[in-house]
């Protein structure tokens, strides 16, 4: 079998497609992303996405599948016990998680953590509570300023966030922080997923905005992943938007931080025109962060015409011994209640230009199916404890 030389894995971070058979005990009841945002719009302007086989894989709205789809597609439920982020990258390079995140969406964090977290960083703190980013920053900005306290907050997720003013906290101060919360945050009853960094500018309400400076400090997989084998077996592991948070930096040979889901894109489509051998592992947050947590059905609308465009120019510059694969991490349905995530079945669309057929494939029940396949292509053993079974001759 003549293998891939390089393999794109593309995530349009939080594009599920509907409900799993276990999504009730989530408390996500008839939860459909992508689905829904085509019931809701009727169509989209989505023809590079149609002709791999997006809408013969799901078929919503106004539009129809193709009759001869160009790529392979089937659906990925996710073995995980969880429906956040580094759940669902884990699982892709092979990490089954049992253990959820903790979550502190109803009270907050307990007055235990807090106390340490402003005896250690100097500060006092403000919110506390779970919220929207940008309204929390609106409401208590002027009194981070004012008083040199500083919001923390979380959310649905398994976060804790620490919102920053760029001008009066300070860059590196407030990284500083979040690295003290991250380590506090290591105990068992506050273990959350990630501690984010979320710095502003601005000086008053109705000017404030967050900047692209975020930093993400995640905890690092519970092994070693596909990403690990590959490094150690000398192949190129390129980390584009999120991945290098989400997995601590391990298996990483070299990251890109993305601005925006559209920078993101534009910097896959750079990296394509380079000479690489490996993996290309890409996240593209806007779609989840701007758009599915605000409940924003025309805007997450938007955000996938807008990929579909950069991916045309993709697929353009993909060599004869490339393997894109797209795919999501969860779902997180813009008509749904609440603003969490939603447990979901996920798409696996793959394309090549040397594939021989596209059409569907039988669905599979884990995401590690996408590692197990990279790591198969490269001739690289699977770290032990991981799970996954490559599907590569399908996808020749």
């Amino acid at each position: 079998m003549n293998k891939y030389s390089r393999i794109f894995v593309i995530v349009l971070d939080s594009l599920g497609i509907g409900e799993m058979p276990d999504s009730p005990r989530f408390g996500d009841t008839g939860v459909d992303t992508f689905g829904h945002i085509l019931d809701r719009l009727g169509r989209l302007e989505i023809s590079n996405l149609a002709k791999l086989g997006m809408l013969n894989l799901h078929r919503a709205g106004n539009m129809q599948g193709v009759e001869k789809p160009l790529g392979r597609y089937l659906r990925l439920g996710e073995a995980s016990n969880g429906k956040d982020t580094m759940t669902g990258h884990w699982e892709m390079m092979g990490i089954k998680t049992d253990k959820p995140f903790r979550t502190f969406t109803d009270s907050g964090f307990p007055p235990e953590l807090i106390s340490e977290l402003e005896r250690r960083c100097g500060k006092r703190v403000i919110g506390n509570r779970s919220a929207s980013g940008t309204q929390i920053i609106e409401e208590l900005g002027e009194e981070e300023i004012n008083t040199g306290a500083m919001i923390v907050y979380t959310s649905a997720d398994s976060v804790l966030q620490i919102c920053g003013n760029e001008e009066t906290f300070d860059l590196a101060n407030l990284y500083r922080c979040c690295e003290i919360a991250r380590e506090i945050t290591l105990k068992d009853e506050w273990r959350v997923g990630r501690v984010i960094a979320r710095p502003y500018v601005g000086k008053r309400k109705g000017e404030f905005k967050r900047t692209s400076n975020r930093h993400d400090y995640a905890l690092k997989p519970t092994g070693p992943t596909v990403l690990n084998a590959l490094k150690d077996a000398g192949y190129d592991v390129i980390g584009v938007g999120k991945i290098n948070d989400i997995f601590c930096g391990e298996g990483i040979t070299k990251t890109y931080h993305s601005d925006s889901s559209v920078h993101g894109m534009e910097q896959t489509i750079a990296i394509s025109r380079e000479d690489f051998r490996g993996l290309c592992f890409v996240n593209l947050v806007d779609f989840d962060a701007l758009w599915g947590h605000r409940r924003d059905v025309k805007g997450y609308g938007a955000e996938i015409e807008k990929f579909d465009q950069n991916l045309g120019v993709l697929l353009e510059e993909l060599r004869e011994d490339d393997l894109l694969i797209l795919t999501a991490d969860h779902g997180n349905d813009p008509t749904y209640s609440g603003t969490d995530h939603t447990r979901e079945f996920v798409p696996l669309i793959a394309y090549a230009k040397k594939m021989e057929r596209g059409g569907a494939l039988e669905n599979k029940d884990t995401f590690a199916v996408i590692g197990a396949t990279v790591a198969d292509n490269f001739g690289v053993p699977m770290p032990e404890g991981t799970i996954g079974k490559s599907i590569l001759e399908n996808l020749m």
